[in-house]
């Protein structure tokens, strides 16, 4: 990417006031790659800060320190936040069931699997979801109050396919509170579309700025209340 678009692609994306900024899909991950670059802030640090403010969302909702909690976590980065929310939530003294959409081999990127792995180390067992242990994940969603959407993120183009969808299916079945990661799994946030399963969350917490396709088509219906968190910069 040449020096001149993204300067262009960034006054775009934040030319208005915070509080009415919306970024596409592509913009939120131009926004991310700044970070890095710019300002040398790595994935790992944005992947802490993100999952420290979906942990305290979902501690203030609880207040019951014994409740029951269900972590949904994808292969990709937006899995990695959802491990960093779990860890945060083992801290504030609350046990959370962690679900895995595939197998912990499967997931590739550095630094989802690096918070996979301390997840591990800290004592808390992550189910590696198949068609055999279903029966076991809805015996245990049964007792969570709350539900963290950590499945598919804003790169999502298309429908939810495969385990995905199953697990969509599962999450709006609980009747937990649920609370997505930076946007509702299923959801475009580029266009508001919903083509096939879509995760209804109660609240999304969602990061430097509400994502565009929150206000738009099945966005409002889907997301909930809205929170954004900053990720330590302002952009």
């Amino acid at each position: 990417m040449s020096p001149a678009k993204p300067r262009g692609f960034f006054k775009t994306a934040m030319r208005a006031h915070p509080k009415q900024r919306q970024l596409s899909a592509a913009q939120s991950k131009a926004i991310d790659l700044r970070a890095q670059r710019r300002f040398g802030m790595p994935v790992l640090l944005l992947m802490e800060n993100a999952g420290s403010a979906v942990a305290k969302e979902a501690v203030a909702y609880l207040k019951d320190k014994k409740a029951g909690i269900a972590v949904f976590c994808g292969k990709g980065n937006n899995g990695g936040d959802g491990f960093c929310a779990a860890r945060h939530l083992l801290a504030a003294g609350i046990r959370p069931q962690v679900f895995l959409a595939g197998k912990a081999r499967e997931v590739k990127n550095e630094e989802a699997r690096l918070n996979l792995r301390i997840l591990l180390k800290l004592g808390c067992p992550v189910v590696e979801v198949n068609e055999k242990n279903f029966a076991l994940l809805r015996r245990r969603l049964k007792m969570c109050a709350c539900v963290i959407d950590a499945l598919l993120g804003v790169g999502l183009t298309g429908a939810a396919g495969g385990i995905y969808k199953t697990l969509i299916e599962t999450i709006n079945a609980s009747g937990a509170f649920v609370i997505a990661v930076d946007i509702p799994s299923g959801l475009d946030a580029t266009t508001g579309r919903a083509p096939g399963a879509c995760v209804r969350a109660d609240k999304t917490v969602t990061f430097v700025a509400r994502k565009r396709g929150m206000s738009l088509r099945s966005g409002p219906a889907l997301c909930g209340k809205v929170i954004v968190a900053k990720l330590g910069i302002d952009l």
